[in-house]
Order: C-alpha cells, then structure tokens, then sequence
C-alpha cells in the first residue's frame, strides 16, 4: 500500500474530444478540445497516471478507439517516462478489454460488467489480477450501470462477491456528486475501506486542496488514490498544487 495519495487526472473521450460531464448524465458534456492536449497537459505537470474513459463506449454509442491508442501511446513514450493509464468505458467482454491491455492500458476498470456478468468478472480477475478495478458507481447504495442510466444492485452485496472473487481494486464515485464540485463523500469512501482491505480509488466531487488534504489523511485506512476531473478543467487548483499535497 502507497504511503502517498496516487492521483489520476481524468480524460473522458466523447466524439473525439475531451469533456467532462456533470453527475454522468449524456448530454451534460463541456468540450475541452484535444484529449491528446489534455492528457499532455497532465503529464508535463507530473501526473504518473492518467484516467482515461471512453464515454461513447460506455453508453453504448460507438467507441473512440483510435483516439484513445494515440492517447495511451503518447503517455508511454512522453519524455521516457512511462506514465500509467487506467482504462475505462465499455469494457463488457474478452474482446474489448484485451484490445484495451493490448492497446497498452495498465489497468482497465470494470464498470457495468462487473455487475451484470460476475461469472466473466470473476474468469478475468483471476486471469489478469492487479490488471483489473472494478468501477463501483454509487447513488446513495444502489449502483448504477449502462453509464449511470440503470440500477445494477446493492453496493453491499456487489462488494461482498467482489470480494470473494478477489478483486484487487476498486474504483467508487458518488455518482451525485460527480462533476458538480461538491467536495468528495469521504463518508462513502471509510465505509467502503472498512469492509476490504483491498486499495480503493476516490472519484467524484474534488473541488479544492482541502479535498486533496482530507483523501490524503484516509491513505492509512486504504485510499490509495483520488481521480481529478472537472476540479482540474475548471482550473480550480492546479495539478502541481495537488501533487504536493497528495505526495507530502
């Protein structure tokens, strides 16, 4: 377990560009141009891991393949500094998530598939191990699925199978508060940590260094990460800012 907070700017891919969505819902997207751009921006900046998320192939309207090879390749040979890329977004079958390692993903992470299909999500933990996170988007304890716009079960009994199952990670966003700026559910985040003893990545609501202060003060109880989105596109604090935080 890290004695620091890893934290993973995100680039969510839609139609090409990058954008970031409020609380998930299609059509909430704000463009901020190239996602080759903004994943740039983020490892110049020193980010050691980059949230990649192909959104139209989350909600089931296409893929942005391509786009995302070029991301993940410039992210492995910037500057010799192999930076990292967690994969997410549509990955529901052997096909897809080999094409997603194959494309040269560190981690992929798991979203709809792990709560729809848990006899292949359990085939592909075993297979790939620290390879695969499980994506654990919370309303309340229901998760969500098919990008948020289905309920897929009760995060208590999802986590416990998970877990049975030996999931290495997982990744849990209060889906409420994504993209509004409200500020982290640290509440969400212990009772997760208390019933694994697996790392778990905060995602949802950062807002201010103070966020990045109070995730960091939870790497003791197993918090390894946070993902940064919408608190980094709108400029609220800068990465560095955050890093020196995340890494005091």
């Amino acid at each position: 377990m890290s004695k620091y907070l890893e934290l993973l700017p995100a680039v969510d891919v839609a139609d090409g560009k990058a954008v970031r969505l409020t609380q998930g819902e299609a059509g909430s997207e704000t463009d901020y141009g190239s996602p080759l751009e903004a994943a740039q921006t983020w490892i110049n900046a020193g980010a050691e891991w980059i949230h990649l998320v192909d959104l139209d192939a989350a909600f089931g309207r296409g893929d942005n393949r391509a786009i995302i090879r070029e991301v993940v390749d410039s992210a492995k040979t910037e500057l010799g500094r192999g930076v990292k890329i967690e994969l997410s977004g549509g990955i529901r079958d052997d096909a897809s998530l080999e094409a997603a390692l194959e494309a040269g993903a560190s981690r992929v992470n798991l979203g709809t598939a792990a709560l729809e299909n848990p006899e292949w999500t359990e085939k592909v933990i075993a297979k790939f191990g620290d390879a695969i996170a499980v994506g654990l988007d919370v309303r309340g304890t229901t998760l969500a699925a098919r990008g948020w716009t289905r309920e897929g079960g009760d995060l208590w009994e999802v986590l416990a199978r998970l877990e049975d199952a030996g999931c290495p990670r997982y990744v849990v966003t209060d889906v409420t508060k994504d993209g509004t700026l409200k500020g982290p559910n640290i509440q969400l985040l212990r009772e997760v940590m208390q019933r694994t003893n697996k790392p778990v990545v905060a995602s949802g609501g950062i807002s201010s260094l103070q966020d990045i202060t109070d995730l960091r003060a939870l790497v003791n109880e197993g918090l390894e990460g946070a993902i940064l989105g919408k608190s980094l596109y709108a400029g609220k604090f800068t990465l560095e800012e955050a890093l020196a935080i995340a890494n005091a």
